[in-house]
């Protein structure tokens, strides 16, 4: 739950800030709605809004719907102020929560506002059993390693087995070691003191602490340096961590998962990943399946995106036409769960119709017909070097995914941290490179 505190709350921000932390939450902290509004524009993600009834709650629902910001506030003031609670309902806040703050009362609505975001859409048999699998082994305190190709729908999976793990009150914390610089990743996992290097200007709690007594998710282990997963393997074995710059250890109880796209084993042999730690994560592993071989979750999960995106962007809910739930069952969806989501968030934008035509679902070709139908097959390809066949591919698709890079990334098979390497070498280059939508990364 990705919870983001707006105001002072009369002077009770730092203790609402611990409670949403203890049930459960991810805080972030803004000080006026016009910090917090940037800080949605610039990519902040949040499931729930918790301003300060002070606050023009009024103008803040309403810059928000300007803005197509679909967030839940819930206004937050002192017990007393019964006037100023009515008010802030009548402006559209979903709930009212008296300062100080109330441990269970928070916890409660925490908990109610989770469950509408925190849903598992599936009708395979295939997705069926891994979450049957996942659930049974969700009350364990054992490491599980989530495997499956990119944008299939490890993290979901990840955030199920927390929801029904007995730590489901505590924090569930994810970190991306693919889009996050090796030199960040350390500071962002153990946290650093005030002082420790140049810029470190105040203590920085980091992603252990910050989960300590719940869940934290490594996405992408494989992309962590290997020097880092020294440290990581030591934290796993002594249950403390050292911040960077700190003087003592830090206890801390975290439950580890992790997910990747590769193949762990044959990291192990290339020496990349240790051998020691991929034994440590792998007590319990998890086979997510493609998109493509459990096509039962295809036309649900296309119909939860279409009312989704719709809802979204003020669109009525339009069913899908026969042919076009046809052509999607029938496409491999190489970039899984992630591209279906991107192109029914497409279809809803461009459909004219009063319901959702093939016309308004733009699909890859396959890679087969790519080459069938250029002017000279795959004669085109002679000559040419592997780097600018790959330039080709790779720009090809990000104009597809209409600048999302996270998407393309997902298509491609590669990690964000190395399709934004190829791009900034391609500019370098003086190539026009589709730039990413403000809202995308």
């Amino acid at each position: 739950m990705r919870l983001l505190l707006i105001g002072s709350m009369n002077g009770q921000i730092g203790a609402a800030s611990k409670i949403a932390l203890q049930k459960g939450g991810s805080v972030t902290l803004a000080e006026t709605v016009d910090q917090a509004l940037d800080m949605l524009r610039g990519g902040t993600n949040a499931d729930l809004i918790m301003a300060d009834v002070k606050l023009d709650i009024y103008s803040l629902i309403e810059r928000l719907a300007v803005e197509r910001i679909r967030v839940p506030v819930v206004a937050c003031g002192v017990a007393a102020d019964a006037r100023a609670a009515v008010k802030a309902i009548k402006a559209g806040a979903k709930e009212y929560i008296p300062l100080p703050p109330d441990a269970e009362f928070i916890g409660s609505v925490l908990a109610a506002f989770s469950m509408q975001t925190g849903a598992v859409i599936y009708k395979d048999a295939a997705t069926e059993k891994v979450l049957q699998l996942a659930k049974q082994i969700a009350p364990s305190t054992a490491s599980v390693r989530i495997t499956g190709e990119s944008g299939t729908g490890k993290e979901v999976v990840a955030k199920f087995i927390h929801t029904n793990s007995k730590r489901a009150n505590a924090p569930f914390v994810a970190v991306n070691c693919a889009a996050i610089p090796e030199n960040l990743l350390e500071s962002e996992l153990f946290g650093y003191e005030k002082g420790a290097f140049t810029g470190a200007v105040a203590r920085h709690i980091g992603k252990f602490e910050e989960a300590n007594g719940g869940t934290l998710l490594l996405d992408e282990i494989s992309e962590m340096d290997i020097r880092l997963q020294a440290k990581l393997l030591r934290v796993l074995q002594e249950r403390q961590i050292d911040r960077i710059g700190g003087k003592k250890p830090v206890d801390v109880d975290v439950r580890i998962l992790a997910t990747s796209n590769r193949d762990m084993r044959q990291e192990v042999l290339n020496k990349t990943f240790r051998e020691d730690l991929y034994f440590r994560l792998n007590v319990v592993n998890l086979a997510l399946p493609a998109l493509r071989d459990r096509k039962g979750d295809i036309l649900p999960l296309a119909e939860y995106f279409v009312k989704k995106y719709s809802e979204l962007n003020d669109l009525p809910v339009k069913p899908l036409a026969k042919k076009t739930r046809e052509r999607l069952l029938a496409y491999d969806w190489r970039g899984n769960v992630r591209e279906l989501e991107n192109t029914m968030h497409r279809a809803v934008l461009m459909s004219t119709e009063n319901e959702i035509s093939e016309d308004a679902v733009l699909l890859m070709p396959p890679v087969e017909q790519s080459t069938a139908e250029s002017p000279a097959g795959t004669d085109t390809l002679v000559g040419r070097t592997v780097a600018d066949v790959e330039k080709d591919l790779i720009i090809s698709t990000l104009k597809h995914t209409l600048g999302n890079r996270t998407h393309a990334a997902n298509i491609l098979g590669i990690s964000i941290r190395t399709l934004r390497n190829k791009l900034k070498q391609y500019m370098e280059e003086g190539i026009d490179v589709p730039p990413a939508p403000n809202d995308f990364g």
